[in-house]
């Protein structure tokens, strides 16, 4: 009898242990990219809903707005033209204009392609994790709206306050309400949309989004 009784106890002990090591091996993960905007990739922060934060989006556009200057980028793909809108985001405005005048950007990729959804760039370790070395403190007023132009971020567990990447931009494919309230909007693409819609036809890794054949931004000027 005994040795049935130590015979049980083994075996229920042997089924725990089981049990607890298969639950760790089989917790689910989501993979890396499943997010647009997951953290892994350097800068864009986990979509939250925009009803959760205070701001209401403006309801102007930045290629309306006279107090403005025009980015250029060309492409491999093509030209494509940005209107900054200083008056909504003067901060941001200013430092991505110093960084075309020190051609930061002359020779960087749009390194991540999400179709339906935003073409991102201006990461000069081409894999979503670098920058200039510092943010931008966040100026969240304009709406995501197809062609709108905004600057990446960290997710809001370590950057509470939504401050911007230095460099990283993406490009809205679509009208994306989701982020509004959440990124600062700080230009429109006034010319080369169809562009745009060729780099988001480009072909990429499904598991890091980033396009097999690069994407490059052969140079950004600014217009006055």
């Amino acid at each position: 009898m005994k040795y049935w009784v130590i015979v049980l106890i083994v075996l229920l002990a042997g089924a725990l242990v089981w049990g607890i090591f298969f639950s760790g091996m089989f917790k689910s993960h989501a993979p890396a990219n499943t997010n647009p905007y997951s953290t892994d990739t350097g800068q864009l922060a986990s979509l939250q809903p925009a009803s959760l934060t205070q701001q209401s989006p403006a309801s102007s556009t930045p290629a309306n707005n006279s107090n403005s200057s025009i980015v250029v980028l060309d492409t491999s793909l093509g030209q494509i033209k940005i209107s900054l809108d200083a008056s909504a985001a003067p901060r941001t405005v200013a430092n991505f204009e110093k960084l075309v005048g020190q051609k930061f950007y002359d020779g960087l990729t749009f390194h991540r392609i999400v179709p339906g959804f935003v073409i991102q760039g201006g990461d000069p370790k081409g894999d979503g994790t670098g920058g200039p070395g510092y943010t931008v403190p966040a100026e969240i007023k304009l709406p995501h709206k197809r062609g709108s132009v905004a600057m990446a971020r960290l997710s809001d567990q370590v950057n509470p306050n939504r401050d911007s990447s230095g460099s990283q931009f993406y490009v809205a494919l679509q009208d994306l309400p989701q982020l509004d309230n959440q990124y600062t909007v700080f230009g429109q693409v006034t010319e080369g949309m169809d562009v745009v819609d060729q780099i988001a036809a480009v072909k990429t890794d499904p598991a890091t989004d980033k396009p097999l054949q690069p994407v490059i931004i052969k140079k950004a000027t600014l217009q006055q």
